[in-house]
């Protein structure tokens, strides 16, 4: 099992650039949001600059749908369905089943019935940090991926709300 860090940068000019670390602070993975490009991504490299994996955001839907890229391939895909109350998203990731609370951003993930990894959100810290337990080896990239990709479809939901919200005031 190996536990790893994603700590958001709360303000960076030139787009979104952050480090995935383990437990004793050192970088893992790297990750750099593109900036004023369609469509919207993120590049997830090895500390040797190899890119391991990329999220993207489809342009054109009618809800919000994140794909998950390894080596060309999509290897996931997450939807936001359409609901009145509860906010609600369909994940596609390789048999993997992700469970828990889209508020909280505390979720388990399992293949077959047995718990692969396991993401919580920490709270009390600088931007965003998600402490992610890894209990495969070989979906490492793919779980770090994922938290990658529902983090932005969150921030799209909230970035979606505070703008109906600063609409709806005037």
């Amino acid at each position: 099992m190996r536990r790893l860090y994603i700590k958001q940068r709360m303000f960076t000019f030139g787009g979104e650039k952050f480090d995935v670390t383990d437990g004793d602070e050192r970088p893992v993975y790297h990750v750099e949001g593109s900036f004023m490009h369609i469509p919207k991504s993120f590049t997830i490299t090895d500390m040797n600059g190899f890119e391991v994996a990329r999220v993207e955001k489809k342009t054109f839907s009618w809800l919000p749908h994140f794909s998950v890229i390894v080596g060309g391939t999509e290897v996931a895909g997450i939807d936001k369905e359409f609901s009145f109350l509860k906010p609600k998203y369909r994940i596609d990731a390789q048999g993997l089943r992700i469970e828990g609370d889209w508020a909280d951003l505390n979720f388990t993930v399992t293949r077959d019935g047995e718990t692969v990894a396991e993401i919580a959100q920490r709270w009390l810290s600088w931007g965003d940090t998600y402490e992610v337990a890894v209990y495969d080896d070989a979906l490492e990239t793919l779980i770090v991926s994922l938290v990658i990709a529902i983090d932005k479809v969150k921030a799209d939901e909230e970035s979606g709300s505070a703008a109906a919200a600063v609409n709806n005031s005037y």
